[in-house]
C-alpha cells in the first residue's frame, strides 16, 4: 500500500486526529519520541498513527522499545507488549532483521504489525487473524473499547501481498511448515494454530465415512424402542446418525432433551453391539466434560435419564461416570501433554463429551488424535453460548458450516426408519426452538438432510416461560422482543434498570435478600458438616458478571456481598480465609488435585478440621486447605466460568454498552445457566448493544469443513 491509510470505512486518511478531532501530523511513542510516518511493504508512507490519550510511558501496558506501527497499537491498547516483543523476535527470525534498530534491509513494518496481530488474535480467542476485516472488528483490548478507526490501517490487497512474499510467512497450504506464520487467502495464522486447525480439519474429514455395516432392522428397532414418542424424531435421527456414522454432533440449547438423547442413543449403541457380537465385552463408552463441574452435571443428568428407559436398558448404562477431558486423556501435567495420544489411543468404543462449546480447537485436536479412528465420537453442546475460553470455536464451526452432502449416509439413514415421522412441525419462538442450522429441514414431507453429522434439536422439553422466551430472543438478535419481555417482567424474569455502578440501595434490596439468605443456607450446611447439603446450596444463586475488575466487575461485587453478610451475620468474618460455607472458585489448574480452571466448591466444617470440598468426577472430594493452589471467593464470578454449570437463581450485572465483552454469546450464556429465576441489572442501552453484537472469532475450519484430502 502506498500514499496514505484507510479507515476502518475504507476512506483514505494521510493524518490522524487528535482528541479535539483536529489533524495532527505524527504521533507519540510510548517513550515520548514522535514516530515517524510508516512505511509500507514498498517504502512509500502510509500515514500516521492515531493520536493517543496520555498514559504512563512505563506501565504494565506500554512497549517501550516499539515504534512505528506497533508503537500506534500499543499505545491504544490494540496490541499488548507481549504481542509487540514477539513480532519483533520473529522479525529477527526471518532474516531481514528487525525493523527497529537492526542492521541490513528490515521486515516491512506491515508484516511485523500483521504478525503482532496474530499473536493478538490467540489471546482473544481467535485462530487466526483476516487481514481483510481485523480494521472493522477490532474493539479494544479487554473490558476496555478503543476507537480504533483513525489507526494507520494497511490496505488489505498490499497486505496480503506484503505478507505472501516476506520470508516469515508460508503462503498456501501446500507450503511446507519451515516458517512461523502461514497464510491462507486473507487469513494469517501463527503455524502452531494452523497445525492444529489442519489436524481437526483432516480428522472430521477422515471420520465422515460410514462405520461398520449396522442391521438397517435392528437398528429400526431400537429406535422406534427407545425413541419412537411422537416429538422425539429429532433425538431418533440424532441417535441413527450416532450409530451410521463416526463422528455427531448434538446441537441444542437448554432444555432440548440433549442429555436424554445421549442416555437413549448409548442405549441404542449398546443394543446394536450384543446383536453383533454376542458374547464379546460390553460397549466401552467414556463421557467427559471440559470441567470438573460439568462433568458432575453430565453424570447426574445421564443417571436421571437412564431411570427413564426401559429396564432391560438400564444396565448396560447405569453407573455410568463423566470425567474430565484432561483426565480422560490423561493429562500430563503442566506439560501439556497426555498419556493417551495417536500412538497409544483411548480403548473406549464410543465417547461423549458433553458443553463442547467449551473445547477449545488445541484441545479438540488433542481429543481427536486420542480416539480411534473406528470408535464413535458424540460431541454435545449449545453453539450459541460462549466459546472456549482458549483459541478456537469448534463447536460453533461445526454446526454453521455448509458441509457435504453424505448420500451413502441419507440412504442409510431412510433404511433404518430414521425419518419414521414427517418433518417436524415448525419450530415454537416460546419454546426456544431454532430451524436454522447444517440439517436442512427440507419441504414438508421430506426427510431433513445430515451434513457434518449435526443434528439440532428444536423441541425444548423443560426451559420454558419468560426466561426461554427472552433467551430465545437473544438468541436471534430480536432486541425489541426481549426489552418487552424485561419491561413485562414475570416471576422467572425480573430488568432493574440502573447502571450496577451507581444502583441505590433501595434498588438491591431484593438482590441484597435473596444473595444474603442463600449464603446463610450455606453457612449453616457447612458449619454443620453437611457436606452434600452445602454442595447443594451453593448453587442456590450466583452472581454472573461480564467483567472482572470495575465497578460493574466480580471484584466489586464479591466485596459487596461479603459486606453484606457481615452487616447480617453476627460472626461472619469474611477476613477469616477458610471459614465455613465460604464458596470457592479455582482459578489455576492443579494436575495433582485434579482440580481445574473454574472448578467451585465450599469450606466445610468436618471431624478432621475445616476442609475444602469439591465435586471430582462427580463425587465429593475434601482437601486440606493448605494444600489448595490458586483459589478465590465465589459470590460472583464472569460468565465465561460459569459455562457448564446451573444455578437455581442468577443476578447479571451488565457492563457499559460500549464494553467489548458485552456480546449477544454473552448475555445468552448469562441467563440460560438459571433453572428458576433471572434477575439482570443494567441499562437498556446495554442490553441492546448486547443482543446487537454477535461475537466473531476468526477461524478458517468453518469453510475449509468440506475440503478434501
Amino acid at each position: 500500500m502506498t500514499g496514505t491509510a484507510s479507515s476502518a470505512s475504507g476512506s483514505p486518511i494521510s493524518t490522524a486526529s487528535s482528541a479535539s478531532g483536529s489533524p495532527i501530523s505524527t504521533a507519540s511513542s510510548a517513550s515520548g519520541s514522535p514516530i515517524s510516518t510508516a512505511s509500507s511493504a514498498s517504502g512509500s508512507p502510509i500515514g500516521t498513527a492515531a493520536t493517543l490519550p496520555e498514559r504512563d510511558p512505563y506501565g504494565p501496558r506500554a512497549a517501550r522499545t516499539a515504534t512505528g506501527l506497533l508503537a500506534a497499537f500499543n499505545e491504544v491498547d490494540v496490541l499488548a507488549p507481549g504481542d509487540v516483543h514477539v513480532a519483533r523476535a520473529l522479525a529477527r527470525l526471518g532474516g531481514r532483521g528487525d525493523p527497529v534498530g537492526a542492521a541490513g534491509p528490515a521486515e516491512p513494518e506491515d508484516v511485523v504489525l500483521a504478525a503482532a496481530l496474530a499473536v493478538r488474535a490467540i489471546r482473544n480467542g481467535s485462530v487466526c487473524v483476516d487481514l481483510d476485516t481485523v480494521a472493522t472488528t477490532t474493539a479494544g483490548e479487554g473490558e476496555v473499547a478503543v476507537d480504533v478507526s483513525g489507526l494507520p490501517w494497511p490496505d488489505p490487497a498490499a497486505w496480503r501481498a506484503a505478507c505472501a512474499a516476506s520470508p516469515l510467512v508460508a503462503d498456501g497450504a501446500a507450503a511446507p511448515p519451515d516458517r512461523p506464520l502461514r497464510l491462507l487467502g486473507n487469513l494469517l495464522y501463527l503455524e502452531r494454530y494452523w497445525q492444529e486447525e489442519e489436524l481437526v480439519r483432516r480428522e472430521f474429514s477422515a471420520r465422515s465415512g460410514p462405520v461398520a455395516a449396522v442391521d438397517p432392522q435392528r437398528l429400526c428397532a431400537a429406535l422406534d424402542r427407545l425413541l419412537g414418542d411422537p416429538g422425539a424424531e429429532r433425538q431418533r435421527l440424532a441417535a441413527a446418525v450416532a450409530a451410521l456414522r463416526p463422528v455427531t454432533v448434538i446441537a441444542g440449547g437448554p432444555g432440548t432433551g440433549k442429555t436424554t438423547t445421549v442416555a437413549r442413543l448409548l442405549a441404542v449403541l449398546h443394543d446394536l453391539h450384543r446383536d453383533a457380537a454376542p458374547g464379546r465385552p460390553g460397549l466401552r463408552v467414556a463421557l467427559a466434560a471440559p470441567t470438573g463441574k460439568a462433568a458432575a452435571r453430565l453424570t447426574q443428568s445421564v443417571a436421571d435419564a437412564v431411570e427413564e428407559l426401559p429396564p432391560g436398558d438400564r444396565d448396560a448404562i447405569d453407573g455410568t461416570t463423566a470425567s474430565t477431558l484432561h483426565r480422560l486423556l490423561g493429562s500430563r501435567g503442566a506439560s501439556g501433554r497426555f498419556r493417551h495420544h495417536r500412538g497409544n489411543r483411548l480403548p473406549h468404543d464410543v465417547v461423549v463429551v458433553d458443553e463442547t462449546s467449551m473445547v477449545s480447537l488445541t484441545m479438540m485436536a488433542r481429543l481427536l488424535e486420542a480416539v480411534r479412528p473406528d470408535a464413535r465420537l458424540v460431541l454435545v453442546g449449545d453453539p450459541d453460548q460462549l466459546a472456549s475460553v482458549e483459541a478456537g470455536a469448534v463447536l460453533g464451526d461445526l454446526a454453521a458450516a455448509d458441509g457435504r452432502a453424505e448420500p451413502p449416509l441419507q440412504a442409510a439413514l431412510e433404511r433404518c426408519g430414521a425419518f419414521r415421522a414427517d418433518r417436524p412441525a415448525p419450530p415454537s419462538p416460546a419454546a426456544g426452538d431454532r430451524p436454522d442450522g447444517p440439517v436442512d429441514p427440507g419441504e414438508p414431507g421430506e426427510p431433513v438432510v445430515v451434513r457434518n453429522g449435526v443434528v439440532r434439536l428444536e423441541r425444548n422439553w423443560r426451559f420454558g416461560g419468560s426466561i426461554a422466551e427472552f433467551a430465545f430472543a437473544v438468541q436471534h438478535g430480536d432486541g425489541d422482543a426481549a426489552m418487552a419481555l424485561l419491561e413485562a417482567g414475570s416471576a422467572e424474569l425480573t430488568f432493574v434498570r440502573a447502571d450496577p455502578a451507581e444502583i441505590c440501595p433501595e434498588q438491591l434490596a431484593p438482590f441484597r435478600q435473596q444473595v444474603v439468605g442463600a449464603a446463610t443456607d450455606l453457612i449453616g450446611a457447612a458449619e454443620s458438616g453437611d457436606v452434600d447439603q452445602a454442595l447443594r446450596v451453593l448453587d442456590e444463586h450466583r452472581v454472573l458478571c461480564g467483567h472482572r475488575r470495575g465497578p460493574h466487575g466480580v471484584a466489586r461485587w464479591t466485596a459487596e456481598i461479603e459486606r453484606w453478610l457481615d452487616t447480617a451475620r453476627p460472626g461472619y468474618d469474611a477476613d477469616a480465609p477458610w471459614y465455613p460455607g465460604r464458596p470457592l472458585l479455582v482459578t489455576t489448574n492443579d494436575y495433582d488435585l485434579g482440580l481445574f480452571n473454574g472448578d467451585t466448591g465450599v469450606v466445610v466444617r468436618t471431624p478432621e478440621g475445616r476442609r475444602a470440598v469439591f465435586l471430582r468426577d462427580g463425587r465429593p472430594a475434601a482437601f486440606e486447605p493448605a494444600r489448595l493452589g490458586g483459589v478465590g471467593t465465589v459470590y460472583a464470578m464472569t460468565v465465561h466460568r460459569s459455562q457448564g454449570s446451573q444455578f437455581h437463581r442468577i443476578t447479571v450485572v451488565l457492563p457499559p454498552a460500549d464494553s467489548p465483552l458485552m456480546t449477544r454469546e454473552l448475555l445468552y450464556t448469562a441467563v440460560t445457566r438459571a433453572r428458576r429465576h433471572v434477575r439482570i441489572i443494567g441499562s437498556e442501552a446495554a442490553v441492546r448493544a448486547a443482543i446487537g453484537r454477535p461475537a466473531g472469532r476468526a477461524s478458517g475450519l468453518q469453510q475449509r469443513l468440506g475440503v478434501t484430502g
